[in-house]
C-alpha cells in the first residue's frame, strides 16, 4: 500500500487527491466500494473514491474552509478500511473564486462572491478523438475568446469511431458495461484542468439521444445508468470548473420518461458531495415546438434551454426563478440543417435580444467547408462573425449591475434593445429625483455613443432609426 502518495496541503476549492493499492483480480469496479468521510471542526463531508485500473485506487476531495481537515477511509476491503490522515487547505490561488452558484434568483457568481455571468460555446466532443494537435488548436482559440463556458459530452454519438470511451471497449460489439476505461477518463480530466486554467466552466453532457442504439448507452437500464453516473461523479467532481447537464435533447431519448430523468438528477444531486449546478437540455422540432423540462423542481439549480426565440426569456423567467441559460438557440454557419445556418448577425441579435430580458445565450458555429471540420463536433478555429460581436457584448454586459432587470426597475440602470426595429423616437419613464445620461450601442459594429446632456422624468428621445441598436439609461 503506497499510503505516502497524498497531499499535505491543498488550496481552497483545489483538488486533494489520495492514492491506495488495493485488488485488482475480479471486477474491482463492481466488486470494491471506496471512499472516505472528510471532517473540518464539525463539518462533515462524504465522498466516493474510484478504481483507476492497474491496483490503484483513488479518492479526490474539494475543500471549501481553510484550516486542518482530517479524513479516515471507508471500503469493503479491508486493505482499503479504516485508513486515516490529515491535510491543510490554504488560501485560494489567484484565479481560483471556486464553483459557481445560483445568486440573486436569476444570476450566477463564484462562491468566493465574484460575478459570473456565462458565455457558454459548444463544443460537443473535442476531447474524443484524442487528437493532441486539434484540442490544443481549440484551447488556444478559447483563450483568446469571449467564452467562460463549454459545453461537451461523455458518450459517444452513433457515428462516432473514437479510440477509447468511458466503458471497457473499443466498439459496440465488445463494450462492456460493467467497467470502465480509465485511459478516458485520465485524458479528459486534463482537459478539465487545461479549461480550469483558462477560467472556462465544463458543462458536462451525461446522456445524450444520439446513440440510436449503436452503442446501447441511450437505453440502459437504471443499475447501469447509475453505475456509470457514481463512477462520473466519484471522479469529477472534485473539479471546481464542472457542471451536470443530464441529457442534451432529453425529450429526444424514447427509452426514458420523465420520471426517469427526476430520479437520475436526484441521484446525481445526492452522490455530488458539492452540489455543482446541475439542469436538462430539451430539443425542439425547429420552428414548430419546443417541449421544455420543469425546471421549478427543487433538484434543477438553472434553466438549460433550446429555442430559436430569444423573445421569451421575459415569460421563462417569470414561470420559473432560477437563471435562463439559452444553451442552443440556433448555430451560426452554412449547414444544410436548419439549426447549423444563421447568419452571424443573426446569432448576435439572439445574444443582445435574450441578455436584455435577463438570460444568458450559448454559442456555437457550424460551418462546411473550412480547414477544420465543424466547431460544435470537435472544435479547432472559429471562422464566424459573432465571436468579436459577443466579445463586444461580454464586456459592455460586465460593466453594468449585476441583475440589471432588479436595476431597471430600481430606476438605477436601463439597458433597451430594440433588435429589428427601427424606431426614431423612443419614451423613457425615468424618475424625476435623478439625472440620467444616455448611450446608444451599435451592437454590430460595436460602438457606443454618447449623447449630449442629460435627461429626467418621461423623456422622448430620438434614435437612430437603425435595426440592432441599443439603449443604456445610467445615474448621471
Amino acid at each position: 500500500m503506497n499510503h505516502s502518495e497524498v497531499k499535505r496541503k491543498v488550496e481552497q476549492w483545489g483538488r486533494w487527491e489520495l492514492t491506495l493499492e488495493g485488488p485488482s483480480e475480479g471486477n474491482p469496479f463492481q466488486e470494491v466500494t471506496f471512499g472516505a468521510r472528510f471532517q473540518f471542526k464539525n463539518r462533515v463531508v462524504e465522498a466516493d473514491g474510484f478504481y483507476d485500473g492497474e491496483g490503484k485506487y483513488r479518492i479526490r476531495f474539494m475543500p471549501d474552509r481553510t484550516g486542518a481537515w482530517s479524513y479516515v477511509t471507508r471500503s469493503n476491503c479491508p486493505q482499503l478500511h479504516g485508513l486515516s490522515g490529515e491535510f491543510n487547505c490554504v488560501g485560494p490561488s489567484k484565479g481560483n473564486h471556486g464553483p459557481v452558484r445560483v445568486n440573486l434568483r436569476f444570476g450566477f457568481v463564484y462562491e468566493d462572491g465574484k460575478r459570473y455571468l456565462p458565455f457558454g460555446t459548444t463544443c460537443y466532443h473535442w476531447t474524443h478523438d484524442m487528437d493532441e494537435q486539434l484540442e490544443e488548436l481549440t484551447l488556444q482559440t478559447l483563450q483568446t475568446s469571449p467564452f467562460n463556458k463549454i459545453r461537451m459530452c461523455l458518450l459517444p454519438t452513433r457515428d462516432m469511431c473514437p479510440p477509447a470511451i468511458a466503458f471497457a471497449g473499443t466498439c459496440p460489439e465488445d463494450v462492456d458495461r460493467t467497467r470502465f476505461n480509465p485511459s478516458f477518463f485520465r485524458h479528459l480530466e486534463r482537459r478539465l484542468d487545461d479549461l480550469q486554467r483558462l477560467g472556462i466552466e465544463a458543462d458536462l453532457v451525461l446522456f445524450h439521444p444520439y446513440d440510436k442504439g449503436h452503442w446501447g448507452f441511450d437505453g440502459m437500464s437504471w443499475e447501469e445508468d447509475t453505475f456509470y453516473l457514481k463512477y462520473v461523479i466519484s471522479r469529477l467532481a472534485a473539479y471546481r470548473n464542472v457542471w451536470w447537464s443530464l441529457s442534451n435533447e432529453y425529450d429526444f431519448n424514447k427509452n426514458k420518461t420523465v420520471d426517469d430523468w427526476d430520479r437520475l438528477i436526484q441521484y446525481v444531486r445526492r452522490n455530488d458531495p458539492y452540489e455543482h449546478l446541475r439542469s436538462i437540455h430539451n430539443g425542439t422540432k425547429m420552428y414548430k415546438s419546443s417541449m421544455l423540462y420543469d425546471f421549478n423542481k427543487p433538484w434543477i439549480t438553472h434553466q438549460s434551454i433550446q429555442h430559436w426565440d430569444p423573445e421569451l426569456t421575459t415569460d421563462w423567467r417569470a414561470a420559473c426563478p432560477k437563471p435562463v441559460v439559452i444553451d442552443e438557440i440556433s448555430y451560426e454557419g452554412n449547414s444544410s440543417r436548419r439549426w447549423g445556418n444563421i447568419s452571424g448577425q443573426e446569432l448576435t441579435h439572439r445574444f443582445w435580444e435574450a441578455m436584455s430580458r435577463g438570460g444568458s445565450v450559448g454559442h456555437g458555429e457550424s460551418f462546411n467547408g473550412m480547414a477544420t471540420r465543424a466547431w460544435i463536433s470537435t472544435g479547432g478555429v472559429l471562422y464566424g462573425e459573432a465571436v468579436e460581436r459577443i466579445a463586444f457584448l461580454r464586456r459592455f454586459m460586465e460593466e453594468g449591475p449585476a441583475d440589471w432587470i432588479q436595476a431597471k426597475q430600481d430606476g438605477t440602470y436601463g439597458l433597451y434593445y430594440f433588435g429589428r426595429r427601427q424606431p426614431v423616437y423612443y419614451t423613457l419613464e425615468l424618475s424625476e429625483d435623478q439625472r440620467y445620461k444616455l448611450e446608444f450601442i451599435d451592437t454590430w459594429n460595436m460602438t457606443i455613443e454618447h449623447m449630449e446632456g442629460t435627461c429626467s422624468g418621461k423623456a422622448r428621445i430620438r434614435l437612430p432609426g437603425k435595426p440592432y441598436f441599443a439603449l443604456r439609461v445610467t445615474i448621471a
